[in-house]
Protein backbone atom coordinates (compact mmCIF):
# COMPACT_ATOMS: atom_id res chain seq x y z
CA UNK A 1 0.00 0.00 0.00
CA UNK A 2 2.46 2.64 0.82
CA UNK A 3 4.27 1.56 -2.21
CA UNK A 4 1.22 1.78 -4.44
CA UNK A 5 0.68 5.75 -2.67
CA UNK A 6 4.20 6.90 -3.36
CA UNK A 7 3.88 5.59 -7.38
CA UNK A 8 0.48 7.88 -7.48
CA UNK A 9 2.29 10.53 -5.91
CA UNK A 10 5.29 10.83 -8.12
CA UNK A 11 2.87 10.48 -11.34
CA UNK A 12 0.92 13.60 -9.50
CA UNK A 13 4.52 14.94 -9.65
CA UNK A 14 5.18 14.07 -13.29
CA UNK A 15 2.06 16.07 -13.87
CA UNK A 16 2.57 19.13 -11.91
CA UNK A 17 6.08 18.88 -13.44
CA UNK A 18 5.21 19.49 -17.08
CA UNK A 19 2.48 21.98 -15.98
CA UNK A 20 5.21 24.17 -14.76
CA UNK A 21 7.60 23.54 -17.79
CA UNK A 22 4.49 24.55 -20.28
CA UNK A 23 3.78 27.58 -17.58
CA UNK A 24 7.66 28.14 -17.99
CA UNK A 25 7.51 28.16 -21.58
CA UNK A 26 4.90 30.36 -21.74
CA UNK A 27 6.12 33.04 -19.24
CA UNK A 28 9.27 32.92 -21.71
CA UNK A 29 7.41 33.61 -24.94
CA UNK A 30 5.74 37.05 -23.17
CA UNK A 31 9.21 37.43 -21.75
CA UNK A 32 10.43 37.31 -25.33
CA UNK A 33 7.74 39.54 -26.99
CA UNK A 34 8.05 42.04 -23.30
CA UNK A 35 11.70 42.69 -24.26
CA UNK A 36 11.51 43.06 -28.35
CA UNK A 37 9.14 45.99 -27.34
CA UNK A 38 11.62 47.24 -24.98
CA UNK A 39 14.62 47.40 -27.76
CA UNK A 40 12.46 49.22 -29.82
CA UNK A 41 11.94 51.68 -27.66
CA UNK A 42 15.78 51.91 -26.60
CA UNK A 43 15.06 50.46 -23.08
CA UNK A 44 17.37 47.95 -21.21
CA UNK A 45 15.74 44.99 -20.26
CA UNK A 46 16.21 44.76 -16.68
CA UNK A 47 14.03 46.43 -14.44
CA UNK A 48 14.97 46.40 -10.87
CA UNK A 49 11.58 47.88 -10.26
CA UNK A 50 9.37 45.34 -11.90
CA UNK A 51 11.66 42.51 -10.88
CA UNK A 52 11.29 43.99 -6.93
CA UNK A 53 7.42 44.25 -7.22
CA UNK A 54 7.18 40.99 -8.60
CA UNK A 55 8.98 39.15 -5.79
CA UNK A 56 6.87 40.89 -3.20
CA UNK A 57 3.74 39.61 -5.00
CA UNK A 58 4.92 36.63 -4.23
CA UNK A 59 6.24 36.34 -1.44
CA UNK A 60 2.44 37.91 -0.08
CA UNK A 61 0.79 35.14 -2.01
CA UNK A 62 3.23 31.99 -0.89
CA UNK A 63 1.63 29.81 1.33
CA UNK A 64 4.43 27.54 2.04
CA UNK A 65 5.74 24.56 2.13
CA UNK A 66 8.80 26.79 0.85
CA UNK A 67 9.84 29.69 2.44
CA UNK A 68 9.99 33.25 1.61
CA UNK A 69 13.87 33.30 0.91
CA UNK A 70 13.62 30.41 -1.08
CA UNK A 71 10.24 31.52 -3.03
CA UNK A 72 12.94 34.63 -3.99
CA UNK A 73 15.91 32.33 -4.89
CA UNK A 74 13.85 30.37 -7.50
CA UNK A 75 11.92 32.83 -9.11
CA UNK A 76 15.32 35.08 -9.35
CA UNK A 77 16.58 31.91 -11.47
CA UNK A 78 13.11 32.04 -13.67
CA UNK A 79 13.72 35.86 -14.28
CA UNK A 80 17.14 35.44 -15.34
CA UNK A 81 16.48 33.00 -17.81
CA UNK A 82 13.95 34.77 -18.74
CA UNK A 83 16.13 37.87 -19.88
CA UNK A 84 18.78 35.74 -20.97
CA UNK A 85 16.58 33.93 -23.57
CA UNK A 86 14.96 37.55 -24.33
CA UNK A 87 18.66 39.06 -24.74
CA UNK A 88 19.23 35.94 -27.17
CA UNK A 89 16.85 36.27 -29.03
CA UNK A 90 17.49 40.26 -29.89
CA UNK A 91 20.97 39.42 -30.78
CA UNK A 92 21.93 40.23 -34.41
CA UNK A 93 23.03 36.97 -36.36
CA UNK A 94 26.43 38.51 -36.96
CA UNK A 95 27.91 37.11 -40.56
CA UNK A 96 31.73 36.71 -38.29
CA UNK A 97 29.91 34.19 -35.67
CA UNK A 98 30.79 30.58 -35.68
CA UNK A 99 26.81 30.13 -36.17
CA UNK A 100 26.37 31.32 -39.22
CA UNK A 101 28.59 29.13 -41.01
CA UNK A 102 31.13 26.25 -41.22
CA UNK A 103 35.23 26.99 -40.76
CA UNK A 104 36.31 29.99 -43.75
CA UNK A 105 39.00 27.95 -45.88
CA UNK A 106 40.52 32.24 -47.34
CA UNK A 107 42.37 31.03 -50.97
CA UNK A 108 45.57 33.53 -51.14
CA UNK A 109 46.26 32.22 -55.16
CA UNK A 110 46.66 28.29 -54.26
CA UNK A 111 47.50 29.17 -50.68
CA UNK A 112 44.91 27.84 -48.19
CA UNK A 113 44.51 29.55 -44.82
CA UNK A 114 42.31 27.96 -42.23
CA UNK A 115 39.77 25.24 -41.52
CA UNK A 116 42.47 22.88 -40.55
CA UNK A 117 45.15 23.56 -43.40
CA UNK A 118 48.80 23.45 -42.22
CA UNK A 119 49.47 26.78 -40.57
CA UNK A 120 51.13 29.53 -43.21
CA UNK A 121 53.89 31.36 -42.71
CA UNK A 122 54.41 35.11 -44.23
CA UNK A 123 57.61 36.54 -43.70
CA UNK A 124 59.52 39.90 -45.72
CA UNK A 125 60.87 43.12 -44.89
CA UNK A 126 59.23 45.68 -42.48
CA UNK A 127 59.78 48.35 -45.65
CA UNK A 128 60.41 47.92 -48.73
CA UNK A 129 63.34 50.33 -49.12
CA UNK A 130 64.80 49.27 -52.53
CA UNK A 131 64.20 46.56 -55.65
CA UNK A 132 67.46 45.09 -54.29
CA UNK A 133 66.21 44.80 -50.92
CA UNK A 134 62.88 43.62 -51.93
CA UNK A 135 64.14 41.28 -54.87
CA UNK A 136 66.86 39.53 -52.77
CA UNK A 137 64.70 39.14 -49.57
CA UNK A 138 61.80 37.80 -52.04
CA UNK A 139 64.33 35.06 -53.40
CA UNK A 140 65.39 34.26 -50.11
CA UNK A 141 61.74 33.18 -48.43
CA UNK A 142 60.98 31.94 -51.77
CA UNK A 143 63.85 29.28 -51.35
CA UNK A 144 62.89 28.62 -47.85
CA UNK A 145 59.13 27.56 -49.13
CA UNK A 146 57.85 30.38 -48.00
CA UNK A 147 54.76 31.28 -50.42
CA UNK A 148 53.15 34.56 -48.95
CA UNK A 149 55.52 37.58 -48.58
CA UNK A 150 54.87 40.82 -46.64
CA UNK A 151 56.29 43.98 -47.02
CA UNK A 152 55.17 47.96 -46.33
CA UNK A 153 54.50 50.64 -49.05
CA UNK A 154 52.51 53.23 -46.77
CA UNK A 155 54.31 53.03 -43.18
CA UNK A 156 51.72 54.63 -40.17
CA UNK A 157 54.10 56.09 -37.69
CA UNK A 158 53.51 57.65 -34.59
CA UNK A 159 56.58 60.05 -35.55
CA UNK A 160 55.62 62.22 -38.36
CA UNK A 161 59.11 62.82 -39.51
CA UNK A 162 60.14 59.35 -39.25
CA UNK A 163 60.18 57.24 -42.69
CA UNK A 164 56.70 57.29 -44.29
CA UNK A 165 57.48 54.21 -46.70
CA UNK A 166 57.55 54.69 -50.51
CA UNK A 167 54.61 54.58 -51.60
CA UNK A 168 53.58 53.14 -54.84
CA UNK A 169 57.13 52.61 -56.46
CA UNK A 170 57.41 50.07 -53.37
CA UNK A 171 54.46 48.43 -54.72
CA UNK A 172 55.92 48.39 -58.01
CA UNK A 173 59.16 46.83 -57.27
CA UNK A 174 57.88 44.34 -54.61
CA UNK A 175 54.94 43.22 -57.48
CA UNK A 176 58.01 42.81 -59.44
CA UNK A 177 59.76 40.82 -57.15
CA UNK A 178 57.12 38.73 -55.89
CA UNK A 179 56.01 37.71 -59.89
CA UNK A 180 59.53 36.95 -60.35
CA UNK A 181 60.03 34.57 -57.37
CA UNK A 182 56.64 33.08 -57.34
CA UNK A 183 54.93 34.70 -54.42
CA UNK A 184 52.26 36.41 -53.31
CA UNK A 185 52.17 40.00 -52.09
CA UNK A 186 50.62 41.26 -48.70
CA UNK A 187 50.72 44.64 -47.98
CA UNK A 188 48.84 47.27 -45.74
CA UNK A 189 46.47 49.87 -47.24
CA UNK A 190 46.27 53.16 -45.37
CA UNK A 191 43.82 54.91 -46.95
CA UNK A 192 40.70 54.20 -49.06
CA UNK A 193 41.76 56.84 -51.71
CA UNK A 194 44.16 54.08 -52.26
CA UNK A 195 41.75 51.48 -53.01
CA UNK A 196 42.42 50.95 -56.41
CA UNK A 197 46.43 51.45 -56.42
CA UNK A 198 46.59 48.40 -54.64
CA UNK A 199 44.15 46.62 -56.34
CA UNK A 200 46.54 46.31 -58.96
CA UNK A 201 49.57 45.45 -56.90
CA UNK A 202 48.38 43.51 -54.13
CA UNK A 203 47.71 39.91 -53.30
CA UNK A 204 46.02 40.59 -49.45
CA UNK A 205 44.88 43.97 -48.44
CA UNK A 206 46.36 44.39 -45.34
CA UNK A 207 44.70 46.68 -42.65
CA UNK A 208 46.86 47.43 -39.99
CA UNK A 209 46.28 48.13 -36.20
CA UNK A 210 45.70 51.91 -36.13
CA UNK A 211 43.33 51.62 -39.23
CA UNK A 212 41.09 48.33 -37.24
CA UNK A 213 38.28 50.95 -36.66
CA UNK A 214 38.73 52.90 -40.13
CA UNK A 215 35.04 51.55 -40.91
CA UNK A 216 35.22 53.98 -44.20
CA UNK A 217 38.14 51.80 -44.80
CA UNK A 218 37.31 48.64 -43.83
CA UNK A 219 33.55 49.08 -45.54
CA UNK A 220 35.66 49.95 -48.91
CA UNK A 221 37.86 46.93 -49.11
CA UNK A 222 34.85 44.94 -48.50
CA UNK A 223 33.34 45.79 -51.53
CA UNK A 224 36.07 43.83 -53.40
CA UNK A 225 36.88 39.78 -53.01
CA UNK A 226 40.30 40.61 -52.40
CA UNK A 227 41.27 38.70 -49.07
CA UNK A 228 41.88 41.28 -46.09
CA UNK A 229 44.23 40.56 -43.16
CA UNK A 230 42.68 42.12 -40.79
CA UNK A 231 45.17 43.20 -37.71
CA UNK A 232 43.51 43.62 -34.09
CA UNK A 233 44.14 47.69 -33.03
CA UNK A 234 46.76 48.39 -30.23
CA UNK A 235 43.89 48.65 -27.31
CA UNK A 236 41.00 46.70 -28.73
CA UNK A 237 38.83 44.47 -27.18
CA UNK A 238 38.23 41.30 -28.72
CA UNK A 239 34.95 42.03 -29.70
CA UNK A 240 36.08 45.81 -30.97
CA UNK A 241 37.73 43.10 -33.47
CA UNK A 242 35.31 40.83 -34.74
CA UNK A 243 33.05 43.45 -35.23
CA UNK A 244 36.36 45.10 -37.26
CA UNK A 245 35.76 42.02 -39.03
CA UNK A 246 31.48 41.93 -39.44
CA UNK A 247 32.18 45.61 -41.52
CA UNK A 248 33.78 44.45 -44.61
CA UNK A 249 32.07 41.12 -44.21
CA UNK A 250 28.83 43.08 -44.26
CA UNK A 251 29.87 44.46 -47.44
CA UNK A 252 30.17 41.20 -49.21
CA UNK A 253 33.99 40.34 -49.31
CA UNK A 254 33.84 36.44 -46.91
CA UNK A 255 37.69 36.66 -47.28
CA UNK A 256 38.68 37.83 -43.90
CA UNK A 257 41.87 36.71 -42.07
CA UNK A 258 42.28 37.83 -38.24
CA UNK A 259 45.68 38.70 -37.34
CA UNK A 260 46.15 39.05 -33.40
CA UNK A 261 49.53 41.53 -33.07
CA UNK A 262 50.08 42.28 -29.28
CA UNK A 263 48.17 44.81 -27.68
CA UNK A 264 48.96 47.61 -25.36
CA UNK A 265 50.03 47.14 -21.87
CA UNK A 266 51.86 48.87 -19.08
CA UNK A 267 54.38 46.06 -19.99
CA UNK A 268 57.69 47.83 -20.84
CA UNK A 269 59.88 44.36 -21.60
CA UNK A 270 58.13 43.92 -25.35
CA UNK A 271 56.99 46.06 -27.84
CA UNK A 272 53.23 45.08 -27.28
CA UNK A 273 51.79 42.04 -25.73
CA UNK A 274 50.79 39.20 -27.56
CA UNK A 275 46.89 37.82 -26.24
CA UNK A 276 47.26 34.24 -26.66
CA UNK A 277 43.84 33.78 -25.34
CA UNK A 278 42.95 36.17 -28.63
CA UNK A 279 43.76 33.57 -30.36
CA UNK A 280 41.93 31.08 -28.84
CA UNK A 281 39.17 32.98 -28.55
CA UNK A 282 38.41 34.12 -31.99
CA UNK A 283 39.08 30.69 -33.06
CA UNK A 284 35.75 29.93 -31.10
CA UNK A 285 33.38 32.88 -31.70
CA UNK A 286 34.33 33.20 -35.59
CA UNK A 287 34.37 30.50 -38.51
CA UNK A 288 37.58 32.97 -39.81
CA UNK A 289 41.20 31.96 -40.03
CA UNK A 290 43.23 33.50 -37.27
CA UNK A 291 47.07 34.08 -37.54
CA UNK A 292 49.61 35.93 -35.34
CA UNK A 293 51.86 38.63 -35.60
CA UNK A 294 54.93 37.50 -33.79
CA UNK A 295 57.58 40.18 -35.03
CA UNK A 296 55.00 42.85 -33.88
CA UNK A 297 53.56 41.10 -30.89
CA UNK A 298 56.88 41.30 -28.92
CA UNK A 299 59.38 43.83 -31.03
CA UNK A 300 62.44 41.38 -30.05
CA UNK A 301 63.68 38.64 -32.30
CA UNK A 302 64.69 36.70 -29.46
CA UNK A 303 60.90 36.09 -28.50
CA UNK A 304 60.15 35.19 -32.36
CA UNK A 305 60.38 31.26 -31.44
CA UNK A 306 58.23 31.11 -28.18
CA UNK A 307 56.22 33.39 -29.25
CA UNK A 308 55.57 31.80 -32.80
CA UNK A 309 55.05 28.27 -30.76
CA UNK A 310 52.52 29.50 -28.35
CA UNK A 311 50.87 31.16 -31.41
CA UNK A 312 50.13 27.71 -33.54
CA UNK A 313 49.83 25.66 -29.71
CA UNK A 314 46.72 28.30 -29.50
CA UNK A 315 45.21 27.38 -32.97
CA UNK A 316 46.84 29.86 -35.21
CA UNK A 317 46.28 29.31 -39.06
CA UNK A 318 49.55 31.30 -40.05
CA UNK A 319 52.56 33.42 -38.38
CA UNK A 320 53.83 36.65 -39.86
CA UNK A 321 57.61 37.70 -39.50
CA UNK A 322 60.13 40.23 -40.75
CA UNK A 323 63.36 39.24 -42.33
CA UNK A 324 65.93 42.01 -43.84
CA UNK A 325 69.11 41.16 -45.18
CA UNK A 326 70.76 43.23 -43.36
CA UNK A 327 68.47 44.62 -40.63
CA UNK A 328 70.93 47.35 -38.60
CA UNK A 329 70.42 49.16 -42.02
CA UNK A 330 67.15 48.68 -42.18
CA UNK A 331 64.54 52.28 -42.55
CA UNK A 332 62.33 50.73 -39.70
CA UNK A 333 62.24 48.75 -37.05
CA UNK A 334 65.79 47.26 -36.91
CA UNK A 335 65.47 45.16 -33.85
CA UNK A 336 62.68 43.19 -34.51
CA UNK A 337 63.31 41.83 -38.04
CA UNK A 338 65.74 38.41 -38.80
CA UNK A 339 68.51 39.05 -41.24
CA UNK A 340 68.69 35.90 -43.28
CA UNK A 341 70.74 33.09 -41.33
CA UNK A 342 68.99 34.04 -38.17
CA UNK A 343 65.54 33.18 -40.27
CA UNK A 344 67.19 30.11 -41.00
CA UNK A 345 67.83 29.38 -37.66
CA UNK A 346 63.84 30.48 -36.80
CA UNK A 347 62.66 28.05 -39.30
CA UNK A 348 64.97 25.27 -37.93
CA UNK A 349 63.52 25.58 -34.01
CA UNK A 350 59.88 26.68 -35.39
CA UNK A 351 59.89 22.84 -36.93
CA UNK A 352 59.26 24.45 -40.62
CA UNK A 353 59.65 22.48 -43.47
CA UNK A 354 62.48 24.26 -45.41
CA UNK A 355 63.44 23.78 -48.65
CA UNK A 356 66.97 25.11 -48.48
CA UNK A 357 68.39 26.50 -51.98
CA UNK A 358 72.19 24.74 -52.94
CA UNK A 359 73.88 28.98 -52.52
CA UNK A 360 74.18 30.98 -49.36
CA UNK A 361 73.14 34.94 -50.38
CA UNK A 362 75.22 38.16 -49.38
CA UNK A 363 74.11 40.12 -47.03
CA UNK A 364 72.53 43.25 -48.66
CA UNK A 365 74.13 46.63 -47.92
CA UNK A 366 78.01 45.04 -47.18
Amino acid sequence: MPQTRIQELRREVDQINLEILRLLSERGHLAQEIGTIQSSLGMSQYDPKRELEMLEMLVDANNGPFDDSTIKSLFKSIFQASMVTSQAAEKPKFLSSRAAREDTVVMIGDVAVGNGHSPVLVAGPCAIESYEQVDLTAEFVASRGVKLFRGGAFKPRTNPYSFQGLGEQALRWAREACDKHGLYFIAEIMDARDLDLCLDYVDVLQIGARNSQNFTLLREVGKTDRPVLLKRGLSSTIEEWIMSAEYVLSEGNPNVILCERGIRTYEQYTRNTLDISAVALAKLETHLPVMVDATHSGGRRDLLVPLTKAGLAAGADGVMVEVHPNPAVALSDQKQQMDFDQFDDYLEAVGYDKKLSAHRHEVYGF
